[in-house]
């Protein structure tokens, strides 16, 4: 079953066109990352496919509904997603139970009423992402690192079907984002894993566990496929404006990607 579906997706604002007729599919049981550089349109798409920046033309379904037939709102609670505009949002006194619980709520620094029941589950999924110990603590006194933990846990309070991680390592230091990759991958291994969406631009954040790319440059799609097929040199080349090798460890499985020894001439 398809689990996102987009056809012809075009933003344009203010006379730029931000993406260009962008095809896009993801079936159940597959984990996706997407690449490019700043200002390839990544966060455009992922505002597009949370209902914040609608198309200017195009198709957009996720999880079965339609763009401009569903309501949106509806849709988010049933899609994860941790990213920097969330963490600067949420007030310093709020608990890591507290962030967890406005998951449920899609909202953030939730004040309605909390039921027991909330509380109860909002354990049993900060225990899941390994930040039990953290439930009480205030979101100031929380590590980087931790707060990816903890929002992870935000995200997976509603269940949800689609887990998207914009630049979720942003700010890590080199332990902390070894250890959050770790984790992530972990996550994708457990039978009720949601499908993951890893937005970023280093390679070197790419696991084993995933299993398709998108490869933005320019707003448009350089390539897109199972990963050992769309992740290459050349696609790499393109959606960077120059060449570059992309390496792959065979003993740890790590990519790397370097300029080419001939643009250093």
């Amino acid at each position: 079953m398809s689990v996102l579906s987009v056809r012809g997706l075009t933003i344009a604002r203010g006379g730029a066109t931000i993406l260009k007729g962008v095809d896009w599919e993801i079936r159940r049981g597959e984990h996706w990352v997407v690449v490019g550089p700043n200002g390839s349109g990544k966060t455009s798409l992922l505002r597009a496919l949370t209902g914040y920046l609608p198309p200017t033309k195009g198709h957009l379904s996720v999880l079965g509904e339609t763009y401009g037939e569903s309501d949106w709102r509806e849709l988010r609670r049933v899609i994860g997603i941790v990213s920097a505009s969330i963490s600067q949002q949420i007030e310093n006194p709020e608990t890591a139970q507290e962030v967890v619980i406005s998951g449920r709520f899609a909202t953030i620094n939730h004040w309605g009423p909390v039921h027991a029941a909330d509380r109860r589950e909002a354990k049993r999924v900060l225990r899941r992402v390994d930040a039990g110990h953290l439930a009480d603590r205030p979101w100031l006194f929380l590590s980087q690192g931790e707060r990816q933990r903890v929002l992870i846990g935000r995200a997976l309070m509603t269940h949800p079907q689609l887990l998207i991680l914009d630049e979720p390592c942003a700010g890590l230091d080199p332990v902390a984002r070894t250890r959050f990759l770790r984790f992530v991958e972990d996550l994708m291994r457990t039978p009720d894993a949601p499908g993951v969406i890893l937005v970023t631009h280093h390679v070197e954040e790419i696991r084993p566990t995933f299993t398709h790319a998108l490869i933005l440059g320019g707003g448009r799609v350089i390539s897109t496929g199972p990963l050992v097929r769309s992740l290459t040199s050349p696609a790499l080349s393109r959606a960077f404006g120059q060449p570059l090798r992309l390496t792959r460890s065979r003993t740890r499985k790590d990519w790397r990607l370097e300029v080419s020894e001939a643009s250093r001439v």
